[in-house]
């Protein structure tokens, strides 16, 4: 969305050493500049010595030049002097948009605004969370700016910016102190937190490394099919209360009553055998379930849980 070159730099110049290293990355972002790139025909070349550092961003060699792309505190972190670039990266995280700095030998050379796109039905999805007794938090890896943005577009109170892998996987444990947490994401960032979750919940268009780190995986990226999940599973939760409450006072009430011969061994059997047609029956109600019908399964809701979908 934005594309703002330093010092007078050419900015097609960098733009494609920049897309240049970022081929070698399956990031959301990289997929951007890389898609960027090609829009402008930016020149490109080969990248040697390429390094992806999760939560920060790539590093490689084009040309002999040492090439840094990612967000501005990570290539502060690798001695790249980012004053110079300081006003255009305000201006663009102000935006709402996730900033992409591009350093060449150790100077800032150009700044990108990457917006992320709100899914549709994403704010839906949320109030359809919330609604189910959830607390829902936004854990990203975004600046301030960005993450209060997209809360607040979403209808989330609750958002940490900032934030690498390892400490997403931190905050994970600090909610589950509260409560049962799931930990919703579809990058690789995500994985350490997916893995550390009580449930992690992958998005199936997201990495490889997210879904194998989850316990379940959405065929949709409808925040939405989040609520459904949970809804699905109390409507489970309580139609096995209901067949063992069956079960069990069928058995305290006919068995003895057969032992006493009160009751004739065939209807015994007659019975037997309808209390298992009653349970079946009973079970093949949850082929009705239905978004609309989720609201309705808000038994076995478990104590202070947590949800956190993330972004980036």
């Amino acid at each position: 969305m934005d594309i703002e070159p330093v010092d007078g730099w050419s900015w097609t110049e960098i733009l494609g050493l920049a897309a240049t290293v970022e081929r070698a990355s399956e990031h959301p972002l990289a997929r951007a500049v890389i898609e960027a790139s090609d829009e402008a025909e930016a020149p490109e070349s080969v990248a040697e010595d390429v390094e992806a550092a999760p939560g920060g961003g790539v590093a490689g060699r084009v040309a002999g030049r040492e090439i840094l792309v990612g967000s501005p505190s990570w290539l502060k972190e690798r001695g790249v002097a980012t004053a110079d670039a300081s006003a255009i990266v305000h201006t663009i995280s102000s935006r709402g948009r996730t900033v992409v700095a591009a350093a060449v030998d150790g100077t800032v050379a150009l700044v990108l605004g990457v917006a992320d796109p709100i899914r549709p039905g994403a704010a839906v999805g949320v109030a359809r969370l919330s609604a189910l007794g959830l607390r829902v938090v936004l854990a990203t890896g975004d600046t301030p700016e960005t993450a209060a943005a997209v809360a607040s577009e979403v209808g989330i109170a609750e958002w940490q910016a900032q934030l690498r892998p390892e400490n997403k996987a931190a905050l994970v444990r600090r909610l589950q102190a509260d409560g049962l947490v799931a930990m919703v994401g579809d990058g690789v960032n995500d994985a350490p937190a997916l893995a550390t979750a009580d449930v992690g919940v992958a998005i199936g268009s997201g990495t490889g490394v997210a879904m194998a780190a989850s316990a379940i995986t959405l065929v949709h990226g409808d925040v939405g099919a989040v609520a459904d999940a949970i809804g699905l599973s109390r409507a489970t939760l309580r139609i096995i209360r209901q067949n063992l409450a069956w079960a069990f006072a069928y058995n305290l009430a006919l068995v003895p009553l057969a032992v006493a011969n009160v009751l004739p061994p065939v209807l015994a059997a007659l019975a037997m055998a309808m209390s298992s047609v009653t349970v079946v029956a009973n079970a093949l109600r949850l082929r009705r379930f239905s978004r609309t019908s989720f609201s309705n399964a808000t038994d076995a809701q478990p104590a202070s849980p947590q949800l956190l979908p993330t972004t980036t």
